[in-house]
């Protein structure tokens, strides 16, 4: 069996790679660091351009052949023939959270194939977590820079909706009127702000039942995220319930409207 076939030992590669990342990250989270504008006037730092040249180097080994799409690569005009099967990277996901020091930003990546995320990682190098889905789902304790132990991982799973009403996981930076009067009608009670890929994992690890976004997001934004949450049991759709998918060069990979469910409705 090739590594691209067993989904969770590629997740758990993923996952090496986010960590090793992680460590160049937090040594420029820790220092005093300057942001800068992109040509889109989203906001950029060294660490997501550090983080990038690490995952990228480390999947040209790990994934010979396989097309990548990058956050920061793309942003500088490179755009990969994704094909059927590639890879998605978001070195660092939630810039704002990175820039304001909250530590709600995460590494991530994702194997995409047939337009569905089949294997990813979601890493908070500031709170020392790592989330891994391939065919199953794992979370735990993890600094940056040091190898998974997989027997320090535990199994995570999407919880039974509860009878007393939904608790509803929003963007703490891209909130909006539509996103919560969609939270309102699907029967949330409770809500609960985090940034970056972290609402996904939130679903993934039973803490919450659902995620509308509305706003504008890239693949890159959601794949991984998308991964873990389809590993532990929940699913990504359209607010109409049709499958949400990949490789949409038709929009540069934007994403339109999306709803994270932890069970699927």
């Amino acid at each position: 069996m090739s590594l691209i076939d067993d989904k969770n030992a590629l997740a758990f590669e993923f996952g090496r790679l986010c960590s090793e990342a992680g460590l160049a990250i937090m040594e420029i989270y820790n220092s005093d660091f300057a942001a800068r504008d992109k040509d889109d006037a989203s906001p950029v730092t060294d660490a997501d351009e550090v983080a990038e040249k690490i995952i990228l180097a480390g999947l040209e080994k790990l994934l010979p052949g396989i097309p990548v799409l990058a956050e920061e690569s793309f942003s500088a005009g490179f755009r990969p023939d994704v094909g059927s099967t590639f890879v998605l990277v978001d070195p660092v996901d939630g810039t704002k959270e990175f820039i304001n020091k909250n530590g709600e930003f995460t590494v991530n990546i994702a194997l995409i194939e047939n337009r569905v995320p089949t294997a990813g990682c979601v890493y908070a190098p500031a709170r020392d977590r790592i989330y891994i889905g391939g065919t199953k789902a794992w979370a735990g304790p993890l600094k940056a820079g040091d190898a998974i132990v997989a027997d320090k991982l535990a199994p995570i799973s999407t919880r039974a909706q509860p009878a007393g009403g939904l608790t509803g996981v929003m963007s703490r930076s891209h909130a909006d009127a539509e996103t919560l009067a969609f939270a309102d009608a699907a029967g949330v009670t409770e809500r609960t702000s985090a940034g970056s890929s972290l609402k996904f994992c939130l679903i993934a690890e039973g803490l919450a039942d659902v995620y509308p976004r509305f706003g504008p997001t890239r693949e890159w934004d959601t794949g991984a995220g998308h991964a873990v949450l389809n590993a532990a049991g929940g699913a990504v759709l359209l607010p109409d319930g049709e499958p949400f998918l990949y490789a949409k060069t038709e929009t540069e990979f934007l994403n339109g409207a999306f709803v994270a469910w932890g069970v699927r409705p």
